[in-house]
């Protein structure tokens, strides 16, 4: 039997024992019983929520952003779609502007990465940006959610649905691309040099992203070096098993790369979960609220379509054909000296098991056609792959480098295009 099917089966099969350890939980918080009061009721409850959360499938989370601070006042947000394809939605986040508000309102356009995670695991990317900007953020769907007659999604499509999100903003923003989108932006963007499209942005930062995997690399580039392509089709697609709208669409699921992202790390996880249990046995509830706030995020996943998968696993982390120069997109090449006009910023963190200290900065090596005056590149101490897109050291010390840098390069979108066009007159 398939795996996949295996672990629906599964699933379905755990569910009278689900209601069971419910019903055991409200009779043990119930306080007209007395049990309810002493270790024992407790540490029931405890281990209750402890297998109903470990055996739950986690659905996707809300982004739940309805304010931020700008110009000294507590503004609203609202949240839109604007942009929809069959395999995106590109989200944005519309501020209530102060009366007479005239500080920094930049476009931003945040390319979350299509790896297993939902979008929403950039909310705090999203928070700490909203102050000094105008931001959209890409939302991909899970691929099991996508009927099989409405195609097929590879790397090269994921290129082209940035290309046109560029065109829907009409190059008045500037993109930033967290990981695995640094690869399908840095191409975007130079194809869209290349042709003198006045609608490339005016800066991309790229973030923890595996531009060249052969520097420094970390046990997750390994694993793609020693394997085949055929490897990886045999183990790791499978079909979507009915009822799932998907049903039949090759994918690589969800769940197995939760197994992946929690297995390298499992004695963390564990420990957590054995400080969860702890923590509801005590009563403290802060710790315990924190505790669900990031599982209920990061246990939450979702499946990638097969195409897009193999492609991203053979192009970039075993050709490494972008570093090489030579990688196309629909049978044009991606050269990225081409860019001249797009500012480059790279952002690495010292601790990154992911995406290794070295990988995302070869990117300047590639882009030799921008002058010094339109690069950086920030490495941040003791941060690991979560903190160069998240948390305090992000909010900190990283996000305002990120909003300094696009401040400097940001242009009135009319002027952008004229100087683009002006340039592309001179050269023909």
């Amino acid at each position: 039997m398939p795996l996949y099917h295996l672990y629906e089966m599964n699933h379905a099969a755990m569910a009278p024992v689900r209601a069971a350890s419910d019903i055991t939980a409200l009779a043990f918080r119930n306080p007209l019983n007395p049990v309810s009061h002493t270790p024992l009721g407790r540490s029931v409850v405890a281990a209750c929520e402890l297998f109903e959360r470990t055996t739950r499938r986690y659905t996707k989370p809300q982004f739940g952003i309805f304010s931020t601070e700008t110009g000294g006042q507590r503004v609203r947000v609202s949240e839109e779609v604007v942009w929809r394809r069959n395999f995106c939605e590109l989200r944005h986040f519309r501020r209530e502007m102060p009366q007479g508000y005239r500080g920094d309102n930049f476009p931003v356009l945040i390319v979350a990465p299509l790896s297993g995670h939902y979008a929403t695991l950039l909310r705090g990317t999203v928070e700490a940006m909203l102050p000094r900007h105008d931001v959209y953020i890409t939302d991909w769907a899970d691929a099991r959610m996508v009927p099989l007659v409405k195609g097929t999604f590879d790397l090269d499509d994921y290129i082209d649905y940035v290309i046109d999100m560029f065109r829907f903003l009409q190059g008045n923003v500037h993109v930033i691309a967290v990981c695995q989108p640094s690869v399908p932006v840095l191409a975007a963007v130079a194809l869209m040099e290349a042709e003198g499209n006045p609608y490339a942005p005016q800066s991309m930062t790229l973030m923890g992203g595996p531009i060249d995997t052969r520097v420094n690399p970390t046990a997750v580039n390994s694993l793609a070096e020693h394997r085949s392509i055929d490897w990886f089709r045999s183990n790791v697609i499978m079909q979507v098993p009915w009822p799932h709208p998907g049903f039949m669409r090759p994918v690589y699921p969800g769940f197995l790369q939760l197994t992946g992202f929690m297995t390298m790390n499992l004695d963390r996880h564990m420990d957590a979960h054995k400080k969860l249990f702890r923590h509801l046995v005590e009563g403290d509830g802060d710790s315990a609220d924190k505790h669900r706030d990031f599982y209920d995020e990061y246990l939450a996943v979702m499946d990638l379509d097969g195409a897009f998968y193999l492609q991203t696993i053979e192009t970039v982390f075993m050709q490494h054909a972008l570093p090489k120069g030579e990688m196309t997109h629909r049978g044009t090449p991606v050269d990225p000296s081409q860019i001249k006009h797009t500012a480059l910023m790279t952002v690495e963190g010292e601790k990154d098991d992911i995406s290794g200290v070295g990988q995302t900065e070869a990117a300047h090596k590639l882009c030799t056609g921008l002058p010094e005056s339109k690069r950086v590149h920030y490495l941040q101490k003791g941060v690991g792959h979560y903190g160069v897109f998240n948390g305090s050291r992000f909010r900190s010390e990283i996000a305002p480098r990120i909003s300094d840098f696009i401040a400097t390069h940001h242009r009135e979108p009319g002027i952008v295009t004229r100087t683009v066009r002006s340039l592309r007159m001179v050269s023909s």
